[in-house]
């Protein structure tokens, strides 16, 4: 390992698992999955600049001085990502933040990241590159001037936050919720927060760890005190803060807390614990109030993420990128507190619900009548629901691609738009024709 790490050193810390995006200089390391095979393109990516080449070494590939050659590539990448975690400050200890939960954990990796970076020099997770390749490939991307790391991990299955808490080894963790979401893969409910509980068991397991806990959340309170850790608190009642109510004119969350009004361009009341979990972040950190308050205020959402635009026909609140029971509920819950005259819920099918997911699909019909709104819905996991629900909607479609050509021959206008389902569904082609 030493051998490849000081080529890495030796490349500027620049690693790429995509051919297209070699660089000159960069290492190119080909992973193997089910329907591709990096090692198909090591030759290109040294003719496109690639100092090397790190490939399997049963690839049917010539003898080129560019290729490393290793038992599993996928092995390497994580090995390497240890490595580099552990020695890339030399003496110097690396704070690392892990971060996961069913909801919310991108938002809140941003916020936190924003806070912490008016006094630290932050690495933190591009996107979402959570799973077991985006984890080290973050990890990775520390530099020796990195101060703190904050590492978000993603699960779909029961032993995912067991194997990148092994990757990261977080000294401070934050599980954002816990709810449901991927139970086809997790299998229940309990399962998932078996899986997102890993975090807390990692850190029960090394003197020193810090949990950011939601005191506000039963869920996450009850496994946080299976822990030997010391808990360092946030909340909504336990910070006695207060969300102020939307409106069309403020539609935005804004947050009373002691005598700071918070204003924000998040739309979603739920927004709160995440902006709230950012700002005790930097507490613990020593950031000072205003500068961290300063960074929630400046941050704008993007994609598709509890965004608001206005068109010129409609005002939408796009929280698109993806959907799970938890989050489609308390997405309608604020949806249902917006002012408006004439409001209408695009929702798309929940993916990976396994047998909850007509009854789940149900519930969402249930809260739309609850609730009075209007609703056009597409994906045939909601076909199957509204066969077993009296809530009518005033369309549906098989998918997004449906919805887009309708909507390009029959506008929509004067309408509050929530515009909401699962990645899979991608709700968002029918934004260009609202």
């Amino acid at each position: 390992m030493k051998e490849l790490y000081d080529k890495f050193i030796n490349s500027g810390y620049r690693i790429t698992t995509d051919s297209r995006k070699v660089s000159e200089g960069d290492i190119f390391l080909a992973l193997k999955g089910e329907n591709f095979d990096g090692n198909d393109y090591a030759m290109k990516a040294l003719e496109s600049g690639a100092s090397l080449a790190v490939v399997n070494d049963d690839a049917d590939l010539p003898d080129n001085p560019g290729l490393y050659r290793v038992k599993d590539t996928f092995k390497t990448l994580q090995e390497l990502a240890i490595h580099h975690r552990q020695h890339v400050l030399g003496n110097r200890h690396l704070p690392v933040i892990g971060l996961t939960g069913t909801n919310g954990k991108t938002t809140t990796k941003e916020l936190t990241s924003a806070v912490l970076s008016k006094k630290y020099n932050v690495t933190a997770t591009q996107g979402n590159l959570n799973n077991d390749i985006g984890v080290p490939l973050s990890l990775l991307q520390i530099r020796p001037e990195t101060q703190i790391a904050v590492i978000e991990m993603g699960a779909s299955h029961p032993d995912d936050i067991a194997k990148l808490v092994r990757v990261c080894q977080p000294d401070y963790g934050l599980i954002t919720n816990v709810g449901k979401a991927h139970l086809l893969g997790f299998g229940s409910f309990e399962g998932v927060k078996a899986a997102k509980g890993e975090l807390y068991n990692w850190l029960g397991t090394h003197e020193g760890s810090v949990i950011f806990l939601n005191e506000d959340d039963a869920e996450l309170t009850a496994m946080a005190a299976k822990q030997p850790c010391h808990n360092f608190g946030y909340g909504v009642r336990y910070d006695n803060a207060e969300i102020l109510q939307a409106s069309s004119d403020e539609p935005y969350v804004r947050i009373r807390l002691g005598d700071k009004l918070i204003k924000t361009h998040f739309v979603g009341s739920y927004n709160a614990t995440n902006i709230l979990a950012a700002l005790a972040v930097g507490r613990y950190f020593g950031v000072p109030e205003d500068d961290a308050i300063k960074a929630i205020e400046d941050y704008i959402p993007s994609n598709n993420r509890s965004q608001m635009t206005r068109t010129g026909r409609n005002c939408l609140i796009v929280d698109a990128y993806n959907a799970n029971p938890s989050s489609m509920a308390a997405a309608l819950d604020n949806f249902a507190a917006i002012a408006g005259s004439s409001k209408t819920a695009f929702l798309g099918d929940m993916r990976e619900l396994g047998e909850d997911s007509v009854r789940e699909h149900v519930r969402v019909l249930s809260l739309l009548s609850q609730y009075g709104l209007k609703a056009v819905l597409v994906g045939d996991e909601f076909k199957k629901a509204l066969e077993q629900s009296p809530f009518k909607p005033e369309a549906w479609f098989h998918s997004s691609e449906e919805l887009a050509s309708f909507l390009e021959s029959h506008p929509v206008s004067g309408n509050v738009i929530l515009l909401k389902g699962s990645r899979g569904i991608m709700m968002e082609k029918a934004l260009p024709f609202l």
